[in-house]
């Protein structure tokens, strides 16, 4: 079976970073691909370099309210059976990255979610290693309750089942989104390698107490107050020695 992958590129301004991520995309000898760079109106050279990088993309440009309604964007643009999110300075670690997945995920019927491991990357595109959560060989909505352990740039949805990234969230949308996914998703179908290359890119301090905020937000409404406070006592929050925000919005 040969589905169609929509890839999607969000990018506002990433002259700088989004050279690598239409090389990679370009470069993938599977043939049903629709690409989509989904520009938030950029002011720089962004627009030149997916013209002249990716020719066969289809762009389109237009101020946006932040990286998930750009997302959003694509998902409306989007008409394959999956949707893959590579955004600028992301990237596809070979050009059989697609190719393959699909020989070995889609050799008898079409799975609901595909997924498999992340490495991370530097903004000059050097190997930092795996990601710290790793993904499961199996994946529930349930499996969310430990952190988000397959990032977005490695989790391709059908796009039957994706529903659009919730706006009130800044830095977290993403995190819902998989996990009302997967509340749907009967079939998921596990890549052992990584399938992704993701910028790892630092926060502010205040960006990532927001993140924090919203990520709590995110798994409270999904698995329960109760629940969540004894997971974040013990993993990501206690890590961060920051529960006082959490603690504060509770009041």
């Amino acid at each position: 079976m040969t589905p169609r992958i929509t890839i999607v590129t969000v990018c506002y301004n990433a002259e700088q970073t989004i050279s690598r991520t239409l090389r990679s995309i370009q470069a993938q000898t599977y043939s049903n691909i629709e690409y989509l760079v989904i520009d938030g109106a950029s002011k720089d050279g962004t627009l030149e370099l997916v013209q002249k990088l990716a020719p066969r993309a289809n762009v389109f440009s237009e101020p946006d309210k932040g990286i998930y309604d750009a997302m959003n964007k694509g998902l409306k643009h989007a008409t394959g059976e999956y949707i893959w999110y590579v955004n600028a300075g992301d990237a596809l670690p070979a050009p059989s990255t697609v190719e393959e997945l699909v020989k070995l995920a889609c050799s008898d019927h079409l799975p609901d979610v595909i997924y498999g491991d992340t490495r991370l990357i530097d903004n000059d595109g050097s190997d930092l290693g795996l990601r710290r959560l790793r993904p499961p060989r199996e994946l529930t909505w349930q499996s969310f309750r430990s952190g988000m352990l397959v990032c977005h740039q490695a989790f391709i949805a059908k796009r039957s089942l994706a529903p659009t990234f919730d706006l009130r969230y800044r830095f977290s949308a993403d995190v819902d989104w998989c996990i009302r996914i997967l509340k749907k998703a009967k079939d998921c179908f596990f890549l052992p390698y990584p399938i992704a290359l993701y910028l790892n890119e630092g926060t502010t301090t205040a960006n990532h107490r927001a993140s924090l905020l919203e990520r709590f937000d995110v798994m409270r409404r999904h698995y329960g107050l109760l629940p969540t406070l004894s997971i974040s006592a013990f993993s990501s929050f206690d890590r961060d020695k920051d529960l006082t925000p959490i603690l504060i919005s509770l009041r």
